[in-house]
């Protein structure tokens, strides 16, 4: 194998605020190996996510670290820079599930035209969907032009396509509002989008935010009404809702079950954005009892009914829809190096990260 200086940037699984830039040194790869360079992936408050249930939803598991520490998955783009597989180019690039570092080494099973399954040990029991790489000559849905709004949105937008399917499916569960928490994160401002322009609809779609950001999500437009925390008392309690939380929040939850009661139908735990305050419902709590949505088994669930290609069709033309409207609400802030990639982790794990800004980070050189 040549000479590659990798780096990895890991985070204590006990103590999220602890971390640390470690030299990495690279195995010499083997028959059917490849070794990706790294060059960009984006960070949000669902990569915080991925760390707050490391350990619960296996997250850590994709990308190994000594004991105790751990490499936060992300989205990215990585180009091929050595390769021992005859179906993958040097010089080829790739859409996927990355670590926090400089390179990833990937065996590639089930190539073809348009990508590869890492089919490395650690990671065959874990759920596919974070195991396929894209290769971007190939997707239909890659625009050299929009790989900054791919890495920030497309994962969170598919999970928020998921939740809409699911909650269309259910004919709502009747509900004539359907309120958000967390509604300035890109996963609920994409469900937002989707639950605001279907056709016919009968609900309202509420959103719930701090007093910091109430300006923001008031002006994109997807939310019919928009309340900050502190007034979930004005919730309207006299019909059939949805509560679709984002946050994490047991404080937020237990407030929207305690003021919506018997008219709360259906919630939905989708992600914890208020990482510090997640807590277990109270077995007391008002109403239907949290349902965990689990993207994958979606995925996995429409990919059986409808196929993966008709899958990929539909919510391609949803992401368009989306898409077009990008620049309204989204400014890319592109950063690389150690101090950029560290400050950015601290500002989304802290929740100091403007909501409008969407980062894109590269360790590059520190």
């Amino acid at each position: 194998m040549a000479q590659h200086d990798a780096t990895d940037f890991l985070v204590r699984r006990d103590d999220l605020h602890r971390t640390s830039f470690v030299p990495a040194t690279l195995p010499a790869l083997t028959d059917g190996q490849v070794l990706l360079q790294i060059d960009a992936f984006a960070f949000t408050a669902n990569n915080i996510t991925y760390a707050v249930f490391g350990e619960m939803m296996r997250y850590w598991n994709f990308f190994p670290a000594p004991d105790g520490w751990g490499r936060v998955p992300v989205w990215g783009f990585a180009d091929v820079v050595e390769s021992r597989h005859p179906s993958i180019a040097v010089g080829e690039r790739f859409y996927g599930y990355l670590p926090m570092a400089t390179h990833l080494v990937v065996q590639p099973e089930r190539a073809s035209d348009g990508g590869f399954v890492d089919g490395s040990a650690h990671r065959r029991d874990l759920p596919a969907v974070y195991n396929q790489y894209v290769r971007a000559s190939t997707d239909p849905g890659y625009d050299p032009a929009h790989e900054d709004a791919q890495m920030l949105l497309r994962p969170l937008f598919m999970t928020a396509f998921l939740i809409d399917d699911v909650l269309e499916e259910q004919h709502f569960h009747g509900a004539r509002q359907i309120v958000l928490s967390s509604a300035s994160s890109k996963t609920a401002i994409g469900l937002a989008s989707l639950l605001h322009r279907r056709e016919g609809r009968t609900y309202e779609v509420v959103g719930l935010t701090s007093p910091s950001n109430r300006d923001f999500v008031t002006g994109l437009g997807y939310y019919d009404r928009v309340l900050t925390y502190d007034a979930i008392d004005t919730l309207a309690n006299d019909r059939p809702t949805v509560f679709v939380d984002m946050a994490g929040n047991g404080a937020v939850r237990d407030a929207v079950h305690r003021r919506c009661g018997d008219q709360l139908r259906y919630s939905c735990a989708v992600g914890g954005t208020h990482w510090s305050q997640v807590a277990p419902a109270p077995s007391d709590l008002p109403g239907p009892a949290p349902t965990f949505f689990f993207a994958p088994d979606r995925i996995q669930q429409r990919s059986a009914d409808w196929g993966m290609a008709e899958l990929s069709k539909r919510m391609g033309l949803a992401w368009q829809h989306l898409l077009g409207r990008l620049d309204h609400w989204m400014h890319v802030r592109r950063s690389s190096g150690h101090a950029d990639v560290e400050r950015i982790y601290l500002a989304t794990l802290n929740g100091t990260v403007d909501p409008a800004d969407g980062h894109v980070l590269s360790l590059g050189k520190p």
